[in-house]
């Protein structure tokens, strides 16, 4: 599992798969979340302003999994 570091107090989903660099525009957060199944705390989330925060776990279609923890990247 790989960890994502925040400085704020949560991340939105849309803003975390910008980040991550699996989607580069708000349009594509959207596309990404209707054509695959992104689980986060094992739940699959549709939502790309689902609030992820610290201890928050997403996981993507492909299996990689991402931990939210505080802290600077």
């Amino acid at each position: 599992m790989k960890t994502v570091k925040i400085s704020t107090p949560y991340i939105t989903l849309g803003q975390f798969l910008k980040y991550i660099d699996i989607a580069s525009s708000g349009g594509a957060v959207k596309s990404i979340l209707r054509e695959n199944k992104i689980r986060v705390d094992g739940e699959i989330e549709t939502r790309r302003g689902k609030k992820l925060y610290p201890g928050s776990t997403v996981s993507l279609e492909d299996e990689t999994a991402f931990r939210i923890e505080a802290g600077h990247d």
